[in-house]
């Protein structure tokens, strides 16, 4: 598979080979500025002339990238001299450039999509930010540092990875992801179990899960993106499981207002007080008690729009394993990372299920109590 495919994506076993991969890419990628009204969509659909005629495309663009932009978004923009095939992940800020938005723009042409698009682009004059990567236009952001700041993704792992060994010694990196729309990766703090989670796993041994409190070890995961989909954020987890538990945003810096990987550096060191507000809100869930754990469960899934089925099954599975009577928030929280774990192994793209474990951890929030009713709830 080729990296200029919208479907492509890596995995990384450890910090040195995702580290090389995004200098690698920083390298190679091309962040311009252009006029807004200066942007022409043009259709890429197997009818266009620009189909066959590679030459009309910037130097370097391959046939394989015009091909998969077919199959994909099926358009292309010309920025000043230069025209590039777009890729999935810009239309949502192209569609902002042009203050456009609407579910009657997917039943367009994509030759009647274009000249929309370009009816609106022309009424601005300010400038927008075009990030180039892998033979495509992958973002089309706001030009004002006031909106999208770059913050390199190889400079946020080294930053991340200097304070990780500073503060937490024995980090140990466990997996790493990238695709077009977003990267993360996650280490694993075997050293400081003690330190962070041994409350929480005396609490859970003294409720009868002894087995489930060995096997816990903090971690902490990273998620980024170029193209708008995500801040820079660490986020507290829980590893041992089938599949990571996400327990919340540590900390997060937005791509906005001209933040630097500076700021990014200042505001880990708050790493260590956010992981332990994580752990006493996940603490207080085992103090909750719940008289109607099933329909609690699917109240909350319905107010975190967790997916349908999924969710229906994962309620399904804990319905018939918890035996009745009272349980806890706590118990409920866990049942629900079944969601994930089923959407993983139905084929989810690794961007739905962190995006799927960050709405979730929200949970922790939640009045439990407000959804512990009798009366049961449709999904």
């Amino acid at each position: 598979m080729q990296n200029c495919q919208d479907s492509y994506s890596a995995t990384f076993s450890s910090f040195p080979e995702i580290h090389s991969y995004h200098q690698d890419l920083s390298r190679h990628s091309l962040w311009t500025h252009c006029p807004i009204n200066a942007l022409h969509v043009e259709p890429l659909d197997r009818s266009s002339p620009l189909f066959p005629s590679l030459t009309d495309f910037a130097p370097g663009t391959s046939p394989d990238a015009v091909e998969d932009t077919v199959r994909h978004l099926g358009l292309a923009i010309r920025c000043g001299s230069n025209l590039y095939p777009v890729r999935e992940t810009a239309y949502k800020s192209l569609l902002d450039r042009a203050k456009i938005s609407g579910n009657g723009l997917t039943k367009l042409t994509k030759e009647e999509l274009a000249r929309v698009l370009n009816t609106f682009l022309r009424h601005f004059s300010s400038e927008a930010l075009i990030l180039v990567r892998d033979e495509k236009v992958s973002a089309v952001h706001s030009g004002d540092a006031a909106d999208y700041s770059v913050l390199p993704i190889d400079d946020l792992l080294n930053t991340l990875q200097q304070k990780l060994d500073d503060r937490f010694p024995g980090n140990e990196f466990e997996t790493g992801y990238s695709d077009h729309a977003v990267t993360s990766a996650a280490w694993c703090l075997p050293d400081q179990k003690e330190e962070l989670i041994g409350a929480y796993t005396k609490l859970l041994a003294a409720h009868g899960k002894s087995a489930m409190a060995s096997r816990l070890t903090p971690g902490v995961r990273f998620i980024t993106s170029d193209t708008g989909i995500a801040s820079a954020k660490v986020s507290a987890l829980l590893l041992g499981g089938q599949h990571p538990i996400h327990i919340g945003s540590c900390i997060a810096v937005d791509h906005r207002h001209q933040t630097t990987v500076a700021d990014f550096d200042r505001a880990l060191d708050q790493l260590f007080a956010q992981f332990g507000e994580s752990i006493s809100r996940l603490q207080r869930l085992l103090e909750v008690e719940l008289d109607y754990p099933v329909n609690a469960m699917t109240r909350v899934c319905k107010k975190l729009s967790m997916p349908k089925k999924a969710a229906l099954e994962a309620i399904a599975m804990y319905e018939m394993t918890y035996g009745g009577g009272a349980a806890t928030a706590h118990d409920i929280f866990l049942a629900m990372q079944e969601i994930p774990f089923i959407m993983k192994t139905s084929g989810a793209p690794e961007s739905k299920l962190l995006s799927l474990e960050e709405n979730m951890a929200r949970a922790l929030t939640l009045n439990w109590k407000e959804f512990d009713l009798a009366k049961a709830v449709e999904y």
